[in-house]
């Protein structure tokens, strides 16, 4: 029942926003009654926080395959971050921007930890700047936390504007980005 609540939840969370959602909503759009909800979730706040951390450790686990494959360079590497990223716009788009705009509703305890795991993301990626600086494959005189702040809010922003069913597939869209930053790199 916790994975149904979330799964009506997001669309109502990204249509009318965390904190025009009601439960009464949420239990309207399930068929159940207020108490089922408090059964499986203490209040709302739970239940966004799980909605959250769904998300972030799905992306990160994805990224994390990505690094870890050896037989790719770095450029390699931040491609298929960029390609994962936008290519989970066809089934995640509500998802993460949910993620993105509601983390000013998050409790400090619950923030604490999403912060943990989206600083590994961003890190990651990061790393790969600057193993990249280090071996020559990119410039050397690169601030890599800026372009990593850069890389992620290409990212980011996508979930707002790519149309999956679009006209520009999400490997053009992709290959756009990395034409951008190869020219700032290389």
């Amino acid at each position: 029942m916790r994975e149904k609540m979330m799964k009506v939840s997001i669309p109502l969370f990204d249509e009318k926003g965390y904190s025009e959602t009601s439960i009464q909503d949420i239990v309207d759009c399930l068929g159940v009654t207020k108490g089922t909800f408090y059964y499986y979730y203490k209040n709302k706040q739970e239940l966004l926080n799980d909605i959250n951390l769904n998300f972030i450790e799905y992306m990160l686990e994805q990224q994390r395959t990505i690094v870890s494959n050896e037989n790719n360079s770095g450029e390699d590497k931040i491609y298929h971050i960029i390609f994962m990223v936008i290519s989970s716009i066809r089934t995640r788009k509500q998802h993460a921007r949910i993620f993105i705009r509601e983390m000013r509703h998050m409790e400090n305890t619950n923030l604490n930890e999403i912060k943990q795991i989206r600083k590994e993301f961003k890190m990651n990626i990061q790393q790969l700047v600057d193993d990249g600086i280090k071996t020559g494959e990119f410039k050397h005189n690169l601030k890599s936390d800026i372009i990593t702040l850069g890389i992620l809010g290409m990212m980011n922003w996508t979930y707002y504007w790519y149309d999956p069913a679009g006209e520009v597939s999400a490997e053009e869209v992709a290959n756009i980005f990395m034409d951008m930053i190869r020219t700032g790199i290389k």
